[in-house]
């Protein structure tokens, strides 16, 4: 994850995800690592999330840039509390001197830059040091991509409606030469606000440097979408108020967004469940 905050921290509120889950102060706090604790314990013992003492030695790997100023270090310091006291194998890098984006070897934003389409050039590697952390030892990275980037309907995830849930109607899997007839592993990239394929068009899926080392380690990359939502829309009565584009993390798409029966959640699951059926 990159510069991202603890589980539930949100607590389905708008207010609390941009003040005390993005830029901490006095007076709007972070939530504190032990009450988040408690919540997802409860969330467990309901079943609405698997058991946490899965989580576990689990790899998670963190970066905060030093120039962030949207996501402010603590945060994601607090994260990687939040999952080391699940006793998960967490890694942070936090000494690169970026702004809010994803970090990546070269590209025309500067380095500590907080500017569409999110992607600074850092001449650092951050797609291939967290799946080299999730992964263990890997392949070097092709010198261009060689796979295919398929553009996919995900209404049919949806139950026919992806901008109920402020879902974009097309999302994107890069699938390998080497994955066209052998199985292969899926990771998910998951873009950040402003920074779907409304906003950025295909620089994301193309520039955040996953797919050159899914052409030779056997990933499937899958970069579901969201989109824009500013209340209700003539093809969508629901409302949500998601005017950056952002996966729901505050509770927009319903109040169960958290848990496995989130509306976003179950049809990305749905999305992986496609992938790993028979051809």
């Amino acid at each position: 994850m990159l510069a991202g905050g603890p589980y539930y921290c949100a607590q389905g509120a708008w207010w609390t995800a941009y003040y005390n889950c993005m830029a901490p102060g006095p007076w709007t706090p972070l939530p504190s690592i032990s009450f988040l604790h408690s919540e997802v314990e409860a969330f467990a013992r309901a079943g609405r999330i698997d058991a946490p003492a899965n989580l576990a030695g689990s790899r998670v790997w963190l970066f905060s840039g030093t120039h962030d100023r949207t996501v402010h270090p603590e945060v994601v310091s607090a994260l990687r509390d939040f999952y080391a006291s699940f006793k998960a194998d967490t890694a942070l890098v936090a000494n690169q001197p970026a702004g809010h984006g994803m970090v990546v070897e070269d590209a025309k934003e500067a380095c500590g830059a907080t500017a569409s389409p999110y992607l600074n050039g850092c001449h650092y590697d951050a797609a291939g040091e967290l799946l080299k952390h999730l992964l263990g030892p890997l392949s070097a990275p092709a010198p261009k991509e060689t796979g295919r980037l398929i553009e996919f309907d995900q209404n049919e995830f949806a139950s026919g409606k992806a901008l109920a849930i402020s879902l974009d109607e097309r999302g994107y899997a890069y699938v390998p030469a080497a994955c066209e007839t052998a199985e292969c592993r899926v990771h998910i990239a998951f873009h950040g606000c402003r920074q779907g394929a409304a906003f950025v068009g295909d620089a994301f899926v193309r520039g955040a440097g996953y797919n050159r080392w899914a052409d030779t380690n056997r990933l499937v990359i899958l970069y579901p979408q969201a989109v824009a939502r500013k209340g209700a829309s003539l093809s969508s009565w629901s409302f949500a108020w998601n005017p950056e584009g952002c996966w729901d993390w505050w509770g927009y798409a319903g109040s169960d967004y958290a848990t496995k029966s989130g509306a976003q959640v179950r049809a990305v699951s749905a999305m992986v469940e496609r992938l790993s059926a028979p051809r």
